[in-house]
């Protein structure tokens, strides 16, 4: 493969890129449109000739426009999967960095809640929900196995190893990651229709199956993250209250945050009703969890944009004082917003 120097490759992907969109061959007037080379139709038809001559494009008829070549595709993908790679190594660099200091923070967040309203106090590490597809990237681990890096929005990654039924060579791991990544890239997973699927499986021939699978990973990447990170304070303030601090009732209330799995269904139940975006209230039995029933739980979910959400909350008796706990909650909804963006 003849190395192609700057102008050539830019004009290459504009090639491809607007092949990929229309279908239709590409010409030199549509080029000079749709790149920021500032060259004439001519400058650029003398490009395309010599792409053409090096073997990267082909013209299907006389008159017409060029449509990218094996050997075109082959360049396309491999800079393409290189630069993403490089990306997806960043993206891995940088969330490790921000996750070990929001966790610190987080639990500074929580203490400070805690000593300031006197009640039991929770929150959450942000998670992902609603987000839509950045990039698929299908690589070859041996001739049985196949890896599956899906990117969503907020630049969650999601690896998935998945077993082949048969050998795959080098180009057909090529045409799925364009195929899929032309269907799929910027959509939701409320917008990954049935048909759609049919179709990407039919087009994928003997490998539906790694299609289907690798949808599946995407569904998973995109849903409400199941791993939520919950931090926890103030949980003796409880024996404060004569109310609550009942032998049985208290015990039931600290492993309830011990174990954290009620709270996070809790949380879950607030994070996935789209109406509950500000200060919620939940009084008595109104609580989903069991061991809360004679507690007021005021949770507020904080916002950090494209589906990223955290919850916030203050679990004390039923006569909490309402306006401070309500106060505080505003408050470091502000404060949150204000760090998170900084992070």
């Amino acid at each position: 493969m003849i190395e192609l120097d700057e102008r050539k490759r830019k004009i290459l992907k504009a090639i491809i890129r607007n092949y990929l969109e229309t279908g239709e061959p590409v010409g030199s007037r549509t080029i000079s449109k749709y790149t920021d080379l500032n060259l004439s139709s001519a400058t650029i038809r003398n490009e395309m000739s010599d792409l053409e001559d090096l073997g990267y494009i082909l013209q299907p008829h006389t008159s017409a426009g060029r449509i990218p070549s094996d050997m075109g595709y082959r360049l396309y993908v491999d800079e393409l999967m290189l630069e993403k790679e490089q990306e997806v190594a960043e993206i891995k660099e940088m969330m490790i960095e921000k996750t070990d200091r929001m966790e610190k923070m987080l639990k500074q967040v929580v203490k400070v809640l805690a000593s300031n309203t006197n009640y039991a106090t929770m929150i959450t590490g942000p998670s992902y929900n609603h987000n839509k597809v950045k990039f698929i990237q299908l690589s070859k681990v041996h001739d049985e196995q196949i890896l599956a890096v899906i990117v969503v929005e907020g630049n969650i990654v999601k690896n998935q190893i998945i077993d082949l039924t048969e050998p795959m060579d080098d180009d057909t791991v090529l045409k799925l990651n364009l195929l899929l990544n032309t269907q799929l890239n910027g959509l939701t997973i409320e917008e990954i229709s049935l048909g759609m699927i049919t179709k990407l499986k039919d087009q994928a021939g003997a490998f539906s199956d790694l299609v289907g699978t690798v949808i599946d990973a995407v569904a998973e990447a995109i849903s409400l993250d199941d791993d939520v990170e919950v931090y926890t304070s103030g949980t003796t303030n409880i024996f404060k209250y004569p109310e609550l601090s009942d032998s049985t009732k208290a015990s039931e209330l600290i492993s309830a945050f011990e174990e954290k799995q009620q709270l996070v269904e809790m949380i879950k139940e607030t994070v996935g009703d789209e109406e509950n975006t500000g200060i919620q209230v939940h009084i008595g039995s109104e609580s989903s969890v069991q061991t809360m029933k004679d507690c007021s739980v005021v949770t507020a979910t904080y916002e950090l944009g494209e589906g990223i959400q955290g919850t916030v909350g203050i679990i004390g008796p039923k006569r909490m004082d309402y306006e401070n706990v309500v106060d505080n909650l505003k408050n470091l909804k502000i404060q949150l917003d204000a760090i998170f963006k900084k992070t």
